[in-house]
């Protein structure tokens, strides 16, 4: 099915929807998940900081306002339907408009700086960025775009270790309750841990990433990995960090683990974490330009 011309700024339309509208709605299952902590926690200090979170998704949601000022690395994940025939040059283009009309219609802080001179366009785009993950979906006539704007809190807390195969699962465990820890505070917990295993050094690290937009509650068709989501989730929320690193019953809202197959000679393990606003948007965009939002 061949999109018509007016498809690419429908899209660009789209992206800019999904960026603005990530930093002002934070997903409906966040939102429960923090209600539910902040019922069962035992710490005052904690209980005072869930009541601050949900003042602050309020504001968001009926005052129009970003919940926080960091506007973060735009990043897509698009799955392109099969059945769709486009220009993959113009659609990478109507996505970094579309990032770039949020961040200067709205307007938002643009975060997005040169790693060296440190220049700022004021657009939240530069070479690299928007970041953009291409997918194709069997037996689909939609582009399917999940949005997430990541914080530089959370992210840099991103850890990686090419771990050997004889550091079995006691070894994953390790690194990422290693990481969990030593992050304290930094990451605005309570986060969603995102565990990626086996690949390659860069798939491990986007798979992490991509296991925090997973939504909470769900898990891993894997039993094994599903059993290893649990004991990980346990043994973090054992560990007393708490929101804000205050000290708490809640220091992770879920452990989402993806996985790849791997070498015989290694097993990398990344960890991403995630604030606690968790922020993201999904839209499907139909080639007749129809959308639909969505979390």
């Amino acid at each position: 099915m061949e999109v018509p011309d007016d498809f690419y700024p429908r899209v660009e339309e789209t992206c800019r929807d999904l960026y603005i509208r990530s930093l002002k709605e934070i997903p409906p299952d966040i939102v429960e998940a923090i209600r539910a902590a902040a019922a069962r926690e035992s710490k005052e200090v904690a209980r005072r900081i869930f009541a601050a979170y949900l003042e602050s998704i309020a504001l968001g949601r009926n005052r129009d306002m970003i919940v926080c000022q960091d506007t973060g690395i735009p990043i897509y994940w698009v799955g392109i339907g099969s059945k769709l025939r486009l220009d993959g040059a113009r659609l990478a283009d109507a996505i970094r408009r579309g990032t770039e009309r949020a961040t200067c219609e709205h307007p938002l802080r643009s975060s997005i700086v040169a790693p060296l001179t440190r220049e700022n366009r004021q657009t939240s785009t530069g070479e690299g960025i928007p970041i953009i993950h291409f997918d194709f979906v069997p037996d689909a006539d939609a582009l399917d775009i999940l949005f997430m704007p990541k914080g530089s809190g959370s992210e840099n807390m991103s850890s990686l270790k090419m771990l050997v195969p004889a550091d079995g699962v006691n070894g994953i465990k390790r690194f990422v309750l290693e990481q969990v820890v030593g992050a304290g505070a930094k990451p605005c917990p309570p986060t969603i841990v995102g565990v990626g295993v086996g690949g390659s050094s860069d798939l491990c690290m986007a798979l992490a990433k991509k296991a925090t937009a997973r939504p909470l509650g769900s898990k891993n068709p894997d039993t094994q990995l599903a059993a290893l989501e649990e004991e990980l989730f346990n043994a973090i929320n054992s560990t007393g960090i708490g929101p804000q690193g205050l000290g708490g019953d809640t220091t992770a809202l879920a452990v989402h683990i993806e996985s790849a197959w791997t070498h015989i000679t290694c097993n990398p393990v990344g960890v991403n974490l995630q604030c606690w606003r968790a922020e993201r948007r999904r839209a499907k965009v139909t080639a007749d330009g129809k959308v639909e939002f969505g979390f």
